[in-house]
């Protein structure tokens, strides 16, 4: 079943035209990985898909409903979450604060916000041993399961994922990814952007090619490994 579909998608910053036409669907269950160069169009698209951004044309439909003309929160509301490039804590709450930043959909439901928190606590249980400590002395990798778990608080269908991995050490990395793929194995869908296009492909089940905002390549993760374009391109291989 298609949970996301995106289609004729134009976005713009000012006159510069950043999204030139893109169509990507994600269906129930999956890890879908969008893959690019720096400039290509991978942030703004999820900053169009979570409306931080509003598109100028095309549309975005999540479980077949229009969301691109819906305000950011209830956007969240209608099951996205969005864990931004570059974690974006708040660095004078302690992680349960930051956690609960998450949860501001629920409003009043007390008994929903810990059950969520307990959730993240479970996948990441690390943060539960600092849950009093200010998000701005964790380490880059406990900053980036609080920015992730901050997103799953909302309880989502789809979590948006940004470049998860970045300035990460690779110990980290590998497990960064493990807890992408254990997020998906407990029913949530994954949209997921990244620089680190090997390991991306490797968690992901397909995958979309981005330069300069349009969708160049597209197919199933395994194919898009053994691509001579994409290795050349993204992976590093001659």
């Amino acid at each position: 079943m298609t949970l996301l579909k995106i289609e004729n998608l134009h976005t713009y910053y000012g006159h510069i035209q950043a999204l030139k036409g893109i169509h990507l669907e994600v269906e129930e269950g999956e890890i879908v990985t969008l893959i690019g160069a720096n400039g290509a169009g991978k942030t703004t698209t999820l900053r169009t898909i979570s409306g931080l951004i509003r598109p100028r044309d095309g549309q975005i439909l999540l479980d077949g409903q229009q969301i691109h003309t819906l305000p950011a929160h209830r956007i969240v509301e209608a099951g996205i979450a969005h864990a931004p490039e570059g974690r974006q804590i708040f660095s004078t709450l302690t992680v349960t604060e930051n956690l609960n930043m998450g949860a501001y959909t629920l409003a009043a439901d007390k008994a929903a916000i810990e059950e969520n928190r307990q959730r993240v606590f479970d996948l990441f249980p690390r943060l539960e041993e600092r849950k009093n400590q200010l998000g701005g002395t964790l380490s880059g990798g406990e900053q980036q399961m609080l920015t992730i778990g901050r997103a799953l608080m909302a309880r989502p269908k789809l979590v948006l994922l940004d470049e998860p991995s970045l300035g990460l050490a690779p110990m980290l990395v590998k497990a960064i990814f493990d807890t992408i793929q254990e997020i998906n194995a407990r029913g949530v869908t994954v949209l997921l952007v990244e620089q680190n296009a090997r390991a991306a492909l490797k968690v992901a089940h397909r995958g979309y090619v981005l330069e300069t905002g349009r969708v160049v390549l597209s197919g199933a993760a395994n194919e898009l490994l053994r691509d001579e374009r994409v290795r050349k391109a993204y992976l590093g291989e001659q």
